[in-house]
């Protein structure tokens, strides 16, 4: 499967780790659409995007950003 689901993680306040973007590779047993909105957190938006638009250098993966309003692909449920 060529595609990846992008979403928002939360930040909390106080936690060590503060929010970032998380990565969901779809296993291919679903469509990518029912993926999202089965394990995208409940009420978070998220983007469907092909593999090659995910930098693969990893150096700096802790940098990574999307903006909110990119999240246009649906909600999780």
């Amino acid at each position: 499967m060529n595609q990846r689901i992008l979403y928002k993680t939360p930040q909390i306040p106080g936690a060590e780790y503060q929010g970032g973007i998380a990565v969901i590779v779809p296993t291919g047993e679903l469509s990518v659409t029912e993926t999202a909105k089965k394990d995208v957190p409940t009420g978070l938006p998220y983007k469907i995007v092909d593999v090659s638009d995910i930098p693969s250098d990893r150096t700096f993966r802790d940098a990574w950003d999307i903006e909110e309003a990119e999240l246009t692909d649906g909600v999780g449920e």
